[in-house]
């Protein structure tokens, strides 16, 4: 049993509701989204739009990616966005969790290997369901059907 002060990890949710929210392909904001196809962002990001998503980049400095308007910033997109998914370090993370707060963004999907639990938790606090450290590509290969 677990002292009363103890932490209880941070849990995704469960993997019925993870299904849910990519099947069917939804409209995608990639925050970090590279235009170099050698970079995991580029390739996920390519991945889904070939499945049949909707991706919106997000990336300073440049015009477009995968044939689509890059935006500087997320709170540059007007248009409603179904999954936010990140792309960005660990500690870069607050600015984005802000704009998904502010823009009542309802999914904040962080990547393999973006865990930050404190932001994590504070979107959820927001209302905000949270994914993280898990790939939207490989759960989206295994799901559809």
């Amino acid at each position: 049993m677990l002292p009363p002060f103890a932490m209880i990890p941070f849990q995704n949710p469960p993997l019925e509701t993870l299904r849910q929210l990519v099947v069917p392909p939804q409209t995608l904001a990639v925050v970090g989204l590279s235009p170099n196809p050698a970079r995991p962002s580029h390739g996920v990001a390519r991945a889904m739009q070939r499945f049949g998503f909707h991706i919106i980049p997000v990336r300073p400095g440049v015009g477009q990616v995968l044939g689509e308007r890059a935006y500087r910033r997320l709170e540059e997109v007007q248009e409603p966005v179904d999954i936010v998914v990140v792309f960005r370090a660990p500690e870069q993370i607050g600015p984005v969790v802000d704009a998904c707060i502010a823009r009542n963004d309802r999914c904040l999907w962080l990547q393999d290997g973006v865990v930050n639990v404190d932001e994590a938790e504070r979107a959820q606090a927001a209302g905000i369901m949270v994914v993280m450290d898990r790939c939207i590509w490989r759960d989206y290969v295994q799901w559809r059907t």
